[in-house]
């Protein structure tokens, strides 16, 4: 016999909120049945109406707070139950370490069977605002031009004045912008119709050196009055060093396109990570916390534990950054990674720090590496640091079949960090420790390194 739910569509219920999800709603239960509230937090409890029911759960939405925990503080951010970017402002930032901690131990065991492995505490930042060095605006138009960020779970685009996670900067920019599209009349572009010019902008600065860029994207190959806007901009922010404009006749969430014009500077910034210099140009990733990015890297390094006689593949290796650190301390780095753009960056970043004992090999990494493997590379470590889906099956089975004796894994998503680790434990190998790095305050997301050994 099928149970009843306990529960109705559109009434409210008092619900005692226990712990948060992965999303960063509050999780309670009314006679044993879930209920996710966005906005609670645990030990509160709240007063929610049910919007939406399942057979197995319901979303409620919070109507007010009967009993605050005290770990809740007021969010300086004016839009921030609009705005999608941040989920945890509402969230004292001790309780988000603590709450980023257990989330990491949680999916550990839930999806890896780790009980009893060592997790440190999340490594957190001492000013955790402004920290973020590139920001991606929508632009559009309701009613006036609006730009600002998406709205959580959709695409209408909330106007912002300044956001408390991106550099200050940011808020000069996007008032140039405003001004400058409605003095000329610019069409910005409407996903619906594919109609208009203007469709994102997005900027990067460097946090040592301070250099800024911009990056127009642009249903089309020009914009009108560019030396009006070039003159603006640059007079009001003297950081500028770099304006691109990136073409993107695409109907696709992808922001960027693949073909970039400079119209102002070098069409690239400089910035450092320890003591490496970066050539960071539009497509390029890199970190976009600064401060963090040296701690998680020097993290991988201390895991890597090189004397200077090891040879070390880096799979999945970007513009090299991982594979510069490590180079101060290996004998020999080969960088992998898929996007010829990323190699020839990687190039460039070697040669601009005079590094000689890295080669940078473009192509799969589970076809690469074995392909050295087969040439005689034996690697002491690999070092991975894939995207959010995690590494590759192939790569993983690579690993397992060259015996590679320690590996260093560097994830932005620990969930599909406990799969793979998961995999490698039932081949012979053994988790070591695992350390979160918060490289996103206020948001539910958490980097993550992690030793294994060959047992």
């Amino acid at each position: 016999m099928e149970k009843l739910i306990p529960i109705e569509k559109n009434r409210e219920y008092m619900i005692e909120i226990t712990g948060l999800t992965n999303e960063g709603m509050g999780v309670g239960r009314v006679e044993g049945f879930t209920v996710f509230v966005e906005g609670a937090l645990p030990e509160e409890t709240v007063t929610a109406k049910i919007v939406k029911l399942q057979k197995t759960f319901a979303y409620g939405k919070l109507i007010s707070i009967d009993r605050q925990s005290q770990s809740r503080v007021t969010p300086p951010c004016a839009i921030v139950n609009k705005c999608g970017g941040c989920q945890l402002q509402h969230l004292d930032y001790k309780a988000q370490l603590q709450n980023k901690t257990q989330m990491v131990k949680d999916v550990m065991e839930r999806i890896g069977g780790f009980k009893d492995l060592l997790v440190h505490d999340a490594i957190g930042m001492e000013d955790p605002w402004r920290y973020r060095n590139k920001a991606q605006f929508p632009v559009g138009f309701s009613n006036d031009v609006v730009i600002g960020f998406y709205a959580n779970r959709s695409h209408d685009i909330i106007n912002t004045d300044k956001c408390v996670i991106q550099d200050k900067i940011n808020d000069k920019i996007i008032k140039i912008f405003k001004e400058y599209i409605k003095k000329f009349n610019i069409p910005v572009y409407d996903e619906a119709t594919h109609k208009g010019l203007i469709r994102h902008i997005v900027t990067r600065k460097g946090f040592k050196t301070g250099e800024v860029m911009v990056c127009i994207v642009a249903n089309g190959e020009s914009i009108p009055e560019t030396d009006y806007l070039i003159e603006k901009l640059i007079n009001k922010v003297p950081e500028i060093k770099s304006i691109v404009l990136n073409i993107n006749k695409r109907q696709s969430n992808v922001i960027l396109g693949t073909t970039n014009t400079t119209i102002y500077g070098e069409g690239a910034i400089y910035d450092y990570i320890g003591k490496f210099k970066f050539r960071i140009s539009p497509n390029s990733f890199f970190q976009v916390n600064p401060v963090q990015t040296d701690v998680l890297y020097s993290k991988a390094l201390e895991y890597a534990a090189l004397s200077g006689k090891e040879t070390v593949f880096d799979a999945y290796c970007g513009i090299g950054t991982i594979s510069l650190f490590l180079s101060e301390k290996a004998k020999k780095v080969y960088g992998v990674e898929i996007v010829p753009q990323a190699i020839k960056n990687a190039k460039e970043n070697a040669v601009l720090n005079n590094v000689h004992n890295v080669d940078f090999v473009l192509g799969e990494s589970e076809k690469v590496i074995p392909d050295m493997h087969r040439k005689g590379i034996k690697a002491d470590v690999i070092v991975v640091d894939p995207p959010r889906k995690g590494c590759e099956q192939e790569l993983l089975e690579v690993i397992v079949a060259m015996q590679c004796p320690r590996v260093v894994y560097v994830s932005c998503n620990p969930a599909t960090l406990a799969r793979d680790l998961k995999f490698l434990v039932e081949k012979g190998y053994v988790v070591m420790e695992v350390q979160p790095v918060d490289m996103f305050p206020h948001t539910v997301h958490c980097e993550v390194c992690c030793l294994i050994e060959r047992g």
